[in-house]
């Protein structure tokens, strides 16, 4: 087999096993090096579709049930592909489709209004009941900080709120803050809580923005914070006024490429002289690389996962300092982690929500992902931005500061003129 003989060729630590369409075993590694997985292949024509598009194939197929794991799981067999390609392609038509995909990035990213509400929906529209499955108590679907490997999902996403509220330097009550992407509403509703703050949130999603609108009136925080359903590119400040802080997790890898430029000045318009913003997105260390086909037709349509390369050079043309910038590794593998498992401890309650093909697509996803963070070279970028150098302390202490106050008294609504005091 064809497929068995380009394997060979990058498959070093572990062993594969294929069982192709005839029912042939091909044992591709070495099992004294490192995991051993099977994988079976139920469909004769996907032994030709793996090697002309592997990345978009290997989904499709584990979602169709034509390719099936045998011995371990999907994660096992994803991890295993991972341990042994590194950020590299598997060959050189590979490498060819991933230059394709470059060069048309452009139009798939151009993201026009309409096109993000789209791609918005496609996502985040899913029934509320599918991500209460898996997600904290918040319902936070990002990056979580885990301070100790001991930490809970739900410690670890508390851990990342406060991180990011210490990072706001939120050193006086009754800030205006602004929340790009404010998904359920938890960092807005955290803010609002903490600091005294008044925040404003915007979403393009209808289920978010209602959850969050709902949430707010039930922990009594209706008077602190208002939620819009409309783009960034279309927000104004009330009465034409700024914000102190701006924020936006999550979000960006939605904004694509061509709207750099546009969202950081719009972000530079609508930020206070002296305000301080932070944005938190997912990243990569190496050279700008395509999306993941399979994950942009399924998951993510309109997604990028940029490299700090093409963001900075916006943050500059908008006239905006980078006043910190920290890089979280492996936080959103062992995320990913606790996401994959809780879905799988109830995986039946996912079907009974849509079908197996979902799960398997769900599955997949979650495996994927943490295995593009654990072996394939992608992280998670933290960019502090200011108008001015000295919007922001000299040093990082504030940062513990503010986050070791926050340990002292947890249920305690913070009072920002004694805890994150500015030097």
């Amino acid at each position: 087999m064809l497929l068995a003989q380009v394997l060979k060729r990058f498959i070093t630590r572990g062993e594969l096993t294929v069982i192709d369409a005839a029912g042939r075993a091909h044992r591709i590694g070495d099992p004294e090096t490192g995991p051993s997985v099977t994988i079976r292949l139920h469909d004769r024509a996907l032994h030709r579709r793996l090697l002309v598009n592997p990345r978009l194939a290997v989904g499709e197929a584990y979602m169709a049930g034509t390719l099936t794991v045998e011995n371990g799981s999907v994660y096992d067999f994803l991890d295993l592909y991972g341990l042994n390609t590194g950020t590299g392609t598997m060959n050189a038509l590979d490498r060819w489709w991933t230059r394709a995909r470059l060069l048309w990035r452009r139009f798939q990213q151009a993201n026009p209004l309409h096109r993000a509400r789209d791609n918005v929906a496609h996502h985040y529209d899913l029934s509320p009941a599918l991500y209460e499955l898996f997600l904290d108590r918040q319902r936070q679907y990002s990056c979580a900080y885990f301070r100790s490997p001991s930490d809970s999902l739900d410690q670890a996403q508390e851990n990342k709120l406060r991180h990011i509220a210490a990072k706001l330097c939120l050193d006086r009550p009754g800030l205006k803050v602004l929340d790009i992407g404010c998904g359920w509403g938890g960092m807005s509703l955290h803010l609002a809580k903490a600091a005294d703050a008044q925040v404003t949130g915007i979403t393009l999603s209808s289920e978010q923005h209602d959850y969050a609108v709902a949430t707010a009136a039930v922990r009594g925080l209706a008077a602190r914070t208002e939620f819009q359903l409309c783009d960034y590119r279309q927000h104004k400040a009330r009465h034409g006024g700024r914000y102190d802080r701006i924020v936006s997790v999550g979000m960006f890898e939605h904004v694509g490429t061509p709207n750099y430029d546009t969202f950081f000045r719009k972000l530079h318009d609508l930020l206070a002289d002296d305000g301080v913003a932070l944005l938190h997105t997912i990243s990569h260390m190496d050279a700008p690389y395509p999306t993941n086909p399979w994950l942009q037709k399924y998951i993510f349509p309109g997604g990028y996962a940029p490299a700090l390369s093409e963001i900075l050079p916006a943050i500059e043309a908008a006239g905006l300092w980078v006043t910190d910038v920290e890089i979280l590794r492996l936080h959103y593998a062992e995320t990913l982690r606790h996401w994959r498992e809780r879905f799988l401890a109830k995986r039946d309650e996912a079907a009974r929500l849509y079908d197996e093909r979902f799960c398997r697509m769900w599955e997949f996803y979650l495996a994927a992902s943490e295995m593009t963070f654990r072996r394939q070279g992608h992280m998670v970028a933290q960019i502090q931005l200011a108008k001015a150098p000295d919007a922001v302390p000299l040093t990082r202490d504030y940062i513990g500061d503010w986050e070791q106050a926050a340990d002292h008294a947890p249920a305690a609504r913070l009072e920002p003129g004694r805890r994150a005091r500015l030097p």
